[in-house]
């Protein structure tokens, strides 16, 4: 890889692993802080005793936080949330925990900050003169028809768990008032911030920063609990090289084949299709960053492709580095998902949430 090409990946790459670091703070801090506990008590009161209003209200918590703070807060910081609404209330934890992995995974397409995927497709959007405001648009009818079809197949499966009343609202943890209005205005200030396009690396930086600052002020010694993924994030910047070095040495024609031509509403469900079985046979990051080339000559194309990368990987738990963290934290509070529901159950939703949402984008002007 010559230094030029290596300067050009880089270029793509810095920002996205900087704001992947960033936001991990800022979710790591907030959750510290008290701010997703706070969430999960405001929605069991506001509930009323009801437990589909409850869980209705919780995929209204998980969405906001896929759209804004990223799929991977919502698996790593509401996924216990969720879990300890329902051992409080005494209801089944199966319902919230699924809502939160398959929310974490459909709901990522609507704005950039949702997935890293996203993130890198920017620069793609860009060069067809769409930009993020186009994005957005673009991004708003598939997005909506993913979440729509996702909860379609969640009242299926465990429509008899969301039924009835519970007695009790969860208590909420007790925090330090004023880190936890800090971390709770830092959090709603992002969103709108990530929604009119500012560099997402720059404002979760600020973010992470004031964050940080507050964090220090307040209780020093609760710095080292902060975790940074700086493993994670050099673990990422070796899969890019490796992918374009692969894709400069013979894998763009096999991708190329793969996802076929055209914008049609069928050429649209090969792309979708061809980023759905990418990524659960391998990742939906090395999936996107493969098929990417060889989709981006229209934003639809693109666009199908994200829904695949983003919407799809369901069926098996490397499909998605949410999963994978999911799984993780639902182990730690006990819940462990069969491999055989968590791969009959994501296929449906899958193919439902991911067939809706490629027909929205195929019937867009």
């Amino acid at each position: 890889m010559s230094t030029a090409e290596l300067a050009d990946l880089a270029a793509r790459v810095v920002p996205v692993l900087v704001f992947f670091v960033a936001i991990t703070v800022v979710a790591e801090i907030a959750e510290a802080a008290g701010v997703f506990d706070v969430a999960g008590h405001w929605a069991s009161r506001a509930g009323r005793h009801r437990v589909p209003v409850l869980w209705l209200l919780f995929v209204v918590v998980a969405v906001a936080c896929t759209v804004f703070l990223s799929l991977d807060t919502t698996a790593v910081l509401l996924t216990p949330v969720g879990l300890a609404i329902a051992a409080q209330l005494g209801i089944s934890p199966l319902p919230f925990a699924m809502t939160t992995l398959w929310l974490a995974n459909t709901a990522s397409l609507l704005l950039p900050v949702s997935n890293l995927s996203n993130l890198l497709s920017l620069h793609r959007f860009d060069e067809m003169s769409v930009g993020h405001a186009g994005y957005v648009r673009l991004a708003a009818a598939p997005a909506t028809a993913a979440v729509v079809g996702t909860l379609l197949v969640l009242w299926v499966f465990h429509r008899r768990d969301l039924r009835g009343r519970y007695a009790p609202d969860a208590p909420p943890e007790p925090h330090d008032a004023v880190m936890l209005r800090i971390a709770g205005a830092v959090c709603l200030a992002v969103g709108p911030l990530f929604a009119l396009g500012l560099s997402p690396a720059w404002v979760s930086g600020v973010a992470a920063v004031v964050l940080l600052v507050a964090v220090a002020l307040r209780d020093r010694r609760r710095l080292r609990s902060v975790s940074v993924p700086w493993q994670m994030a050099l673990g990422v910047a070796v899969l890019f090289v490796v992918i374009d070095v692969a894709l400069r040495h013979g894998l763009q024609p096999l991708l190329a084949s793969l996802a076929g031509s055209g914008t049609a509403p069928a050429d649209l469900l090969r792309v979708a299709g061809s980023g759905a079985l990418a990524a659960n046979v391998a990742n939906n990051l090395p999936a996107y960053i493969g098929l990417e080339s060889v989709t981006a000559d229209a934003p639809q194309r693109l666009m199908a492709l994200l829904i695949g990368v983003n919407v799809a990987p369901l069926v098996t738990p490397w499909a998605s580095l949410a999963t994978l963290l999911w799984a993780q934290r639902c182990r730690a509070r006990g819940l462990t998902v069969s491999p055989w529901r968590l791969a009959g159950q994501g296929t449906a939703c899958a193919l439902v949430a991911g067939g809706l949402s490629v027909a929205a984008l195929a019937w867009l002007p």
